[in-house]
């Protein structure tokens, strides 16, 4: 399969392309991807600039219709787009199919949300004035898309930004770009003008940087990792343009010495190591008072090593590869990192299966401390660390001790405890009896510190930044 670019409704093979490998068998060449330039970037934009003040104007109804075809063949095709997902990206096949589904249901929310707009409709302090006030569209947008969720993060921004009126140019992930394509195949056939929509593949710092810089480009909306975020926050300022980042966590998850204990397992299991812990919400700091420390440290050693882990595609497997090669080194240097500053590593190990693929271990660090590298960069991998806690008052201290604030979470029975944490956790999220992972598609999504910067994603709050006010007086 030829994943080539859509521009102007048209599909645009480049003359580079590059190999989509499955990280479960790495001698599956899944199909290829175009490895655009800066000219293939100019011409969606163009396109989407000059598709842009149609798009604006269509109805309400020709939006739902279009979202809602969208989200209808995303959820009739789940468990083919999720095996395409489970065998690019390397979640389990489950895990593959819940994010297709959880695709289409973004497209039928925004779909409603087409027909929900709303404006309001003032008294002026001047007699005889009337005010009233309403959401346009912001114009271009340009979308940047991470690997690891490639085909709900893309439906989280591309649903809203089409259903509040903009025209749209995304840049996904190099590692996954076959989702990226269905989703983009199945936009091409859904109605929607020409020029709308365009999709374009390559470089981050070719095509994604040229985007970002462009002066026909109103907003970027980016998730990937703090460096690149940071940059792309420099360069809109420069420009004015409006920005939306969302970059990742160290997320906390606190257990205290009252919790049930079983919960407690399976809920730091599932968050720190489902998804082959490449989740921005994954549990990474498991942070547990005195009382349950040992048991708890001891069940959920139990629980982890008894993950099965191996090809996403294959059944009853909890845990698949990690993405690439680069990504599995990675895990493992701050393993070794991780020992080499005094932690107890458990698990961790590269794995040589039937399969050549790039797997490990899942591995919990325990004996650590808050200002060790593990507890204080994010990892993105199974890979999760354990904090001694005095107290409940210690292991909020601990929590919110970290230049991220995605998600945090806590397990308790205490009502008293679980209302304190939710009120005073640093954190865009917070989850209790919970894992910090798993967020629902009509509720808001974002973080604070060095996790989030701009509006919220998903739910009627992306409104935020894929519109923009208007104020209008008029003197009957």
């Amino acid at each position: 399969m030829d994943y080539k670019n859509l521009i102007a409704g048209q599909w645009d093979a480049t003359s580079e392309a590059c190999p989509n490998v499955n990280p479960s068998d790495v001698s599956d060449v899944i199909g290829t991807a175009a490895q655009s330039d800066t000219a293939d970037m100019d011409r969606a934009i163009d396109s989407a600039s000059a598709a842009a003040p149609g798009w604006a104007a269509a109805t309400p109804q020709m939006r739902f219709d279009v979202l809602d075809f969208v989200g209808s063949e995303i959820l009739a095709r789940k468990a083919e787009l999720g095996q395409l997902l489970s065998r690019e990206e390397g979640k389990t096949l489950p895990e593959g199919i819940g994010e297709a589904a959880r695709a289409g249901q973004i497209f039928k929310f925004f779909a409603g949300e087409c027909l929900r707009q709303t404006g309001d409709r003032l008294a002026s302090v001047r007699p005889g004035v009337e005010v009233d006030v309403t959401r346009a569209p912001v114009g271009v947008v340009g979308l940047i898309t991470p690997w690891n969720f490639p085909i709900a993060i893309p439906a989280w921004k591309i649903a809203p930004a089409l259903a509040y009126g903009n025209a749209v140019v995304m840049k996904p992930a190099e590692l996954t770009p076959g989702c990226a394509w269905a989703l983009a195949e199945i936009i091409s056939r859904s109605g929607l003008p020409e020029g709308v929509f365009n999709i374009v593949f390559g470089k981050g710092s070719v095509v994604g940087q040229h985007m970002v810089d462009h002066p026909k480009v109103d907003a970027v909306s980016f998730t990937g990792s703090v460096p690149t975020g940071r940059g792309i926050a420099v360069a809109c300022a420069r420009s004015m343009k409006k920005v939306q980042l969302e970059m990742g966590g160290k997320n906390p998850m606190v257990v205290l010495d009252d919790a049930d204990l079983d919960l407690a397992v399976e809920a730091c299991l599932n968050g720190a190591f489902y998804s082959t812990g490449q989740r921005c919400t994954a549990s990474s700091r498991l942070i547990v008072t005195d009382g349950i420390h040992d048991r708890f440290v001891a069940a959920l050693t139990k629980a982890m090593q008894g993950l099965k882990v191996g090809n996403a595609l294959e059944a009853g497997i909890q845990m698949g590869p990690v993405v690439d090669a680069r990504q599995l080194e990675q895990n493992l240097s701050y393993l070794k990192i991780a020992a080499e500053e005094g932690g107890t590593v458990i698990g961790g190990e590269g794995l040589s299966l039937a399969q050549e693929g790039f797997y490990m271990a899942p591995a919990l660090v325990t004996e650590t401390r808050n200002d060790m590298r593990i507890n204080r960069e994010e990892v993105f991998g199974p890979v999760a660390s354990v904090l001694r806690a005095r107290d409940y008052d210690e292991a909020l201290a601990l929590a919110n001790d970290s230049t991220f604030g995605l998600s945090a979470g806590i397990c308790t029975t205490s009502l008293k405890r679980a209302s304190h944490f939710k009120a005073h956790a640093e954190a865009g999220m917070v989850m209790v009896n919970l894992p910090t992972a798993g967020v629902d598609y009509h509720v808001p999504f974002g973080g604070t510190k060095g996790s989030s910067y701009g509006a919220r994603e998903q739910g009627s709050y992306a409104a935020e930044f894929y519109t923009r006010v208007k104020t209008a007086y008029t003197l009957p």
